[in-house]
């Protein structure tokens, strides 16, 4: 899968506009580099496509923890999203995720962000 039938597959699961599941699955993977060791974004990144690497990549930095209301408030932030639809943008996004990678890598950086961020994957 490309980066724009990921975009794609994203808005598809909002509703939102191609433009806008691009740049929610952005600020989604630039909040999610933040929970994740340096490691974990490196195999990650090893698994899409380039131009979602680079937002990997864009949010590196000393690894951070927050749990899973502060990503949806950093995702509304670099959005403009309510907090309904940054939450419902975030499960698509982590959804879209876990359908394009292995079950492995997906599992691994789960078990990084933690069992609270269980609610966040769903189907969206």
């Amino acid at each position: 899968m490309d980066d724009k039938e990921f975009f794609q597959a994203v808005a598809h699961r909002t509703g939102f506009s191609r433009q806008e599941a691009a740049d929610l699955t952005r600020a989604t993977l630039e909040t999610l580099a933040l929970r994740l060791s340096a490691g974990e974004v490196r195999d990650l990144a090893l698994e899409l496509p380039e131009p979602l690497r680079n937002s990997l990549r864009r949010g590196r930095s000393a690894m951070v923890t927050f749990g899973p209301d502060e990503s949806v408030r950093r995702v509304r932030e670099h959005t403009g999203l309510t907090k309904a639809e940054a939450t419902r943008g975030v499960r698509a996004v982590l959804g879209t995720l876990h359908e394009v990678i292995s079950q492995k890598e997906f599992d691994h950086a789960m078990s990084q962000l933690g069992k609270e961020y269980a609610p966040l994957v769903g189907t969206g």
